[in-house]
């Protein structure tokens, strides 16, 4: 048998996303109404992560932990320390931010700036952004869309598919019959999210979430039938946008020489971008229906994460 942990898949293109500060003001679904204070030739910082800093440690002397790719905020309570401090203690902490390569800061609840922030931005290109959003609801909102636009994604060739309410990622060279396959699922009832392409972005450490392309968006590809429209064919319930990728199944034509379990008692396991997930090999062979064996093998996953194991001997 194949060696699973190689094959990550066919041809996989891995992506490396960054964004910049412009992105945060162009985009509206960040929904925190941003505006520019100073630094408006200094937007296309580049902003690598989505960990967002709050600079009371930095203001205070503590600044061997700040992060230049962070977003960094100056919220109430770093707004009251400075306001308690002399005048010239407040532009000695402000003056801490130096030297840094800080890729922004943005100042919360449309609080007033001190000009002497104003000043070392100015001097070090720093792009100062407010907004009226408290810093709860702004750090929230940020790490939330950094998440979603820096998370580690790569492209692979398949097909994904919810079954039962899980995201079943289907595998295997072409022509095996993953479109096919696919399409008799989505008349047994269940969600086509993509085929052919499959966009994998990890959230968090333990989660892949897969979905397809804008361009083919909800169509297959049928050799003999052409490229169909799953959505208008079958309704909108026939379709999903994304889902969270529970299994993989991956097809291969049946080769009589090789050592297939029969007893299920071997797991076997892909990864994809530090995510391991579980892995049904399952050969096609005339006379095997495809379609339902996944189904089955989605049913038994479901099992399994209760605790049921098909060969446990009861007492």
């Amino acid at each position: 048998m194949p060696d699973y942990h190689d094959i990550a898949s066919e041809n996989p293109k891995l992506e490396t996303r960054v964004i910049t500060v412009r992105d945060l003001l162009t985009d509206p679904s960040l929904g925190l109404d941003l505006e520019v204070i100073q630094g408006q030739d200094s937007l296309d910082n580049e902003i690598r992560t989505p960990r967002i800093q709050k600079l009371g440690m930095a203001l205070a002397g503590f600044t061997g932990d700040i992060h230049p790719d962070r977003v960094q905020i100056l919220g109430g309570s770093e707004s009251y320390y400075l306001k308690s401090l002399r005048l010239e203690d407040r532009i000695e902490a402000i003056q801490r931010l130096k030297n840094h390569n800080i890729c922004c800061i943005l100042i919360t609840r449309s609080l007033e700036i001190p000009e002497e922030l104003i000043q070392v931005c100015r001097e070090e290109k720093i792009p100062l952004l407010r907004s009226s959003a408290l810093s709860s609801i702004s750090i929230a909102g940020l790490s939330g869309y950094l998440e979603k636009r820096l998370a580690p994604r790569m492209t692979i060739h398949g097909v994904l598919i919810e079954i039962f309410g899980l995201g079943v990622l289907l595998m295997g060279p072409s022509g095996i019959g993953k479109s096919e396959c696919a399409l008799e699922l989505v008349l047994k009832g269940h969600r086509l999210i993509t085929d052919d392409y499959v966009e994998l972005t990890r959230r968090g450490t333990d989660r892949l979430m897969g979905s397809g392309g804008k361009v083919l968006k909800h169509h297959m590809e049928l050799r003999g039938l052409g490229i169909i429209n799953v959505k208008e064919l079958f309704g909108i319930s026939a379709t999903s946008v994304s889902k969270v990728v529970d299994f993989a199944v991956r097809l291969e034509r049946w080769n009589p020489d090789a050592d297939y379990d029969r007893l299920g008692l071997e797991r076997d396991a892909i990864e994809f971008l530090g995510v391991s997930i579980p892995l049904v090999a399952m050969p096609v062979a005339p006379g095997r229906n495809v379609a339902t064996l996944v189904e089955v093998a989605a049913r038994i996953h479901l099992l399994r994460q209760r605790g049921y194991r098909p060969l446990k001997i009861d007492d």
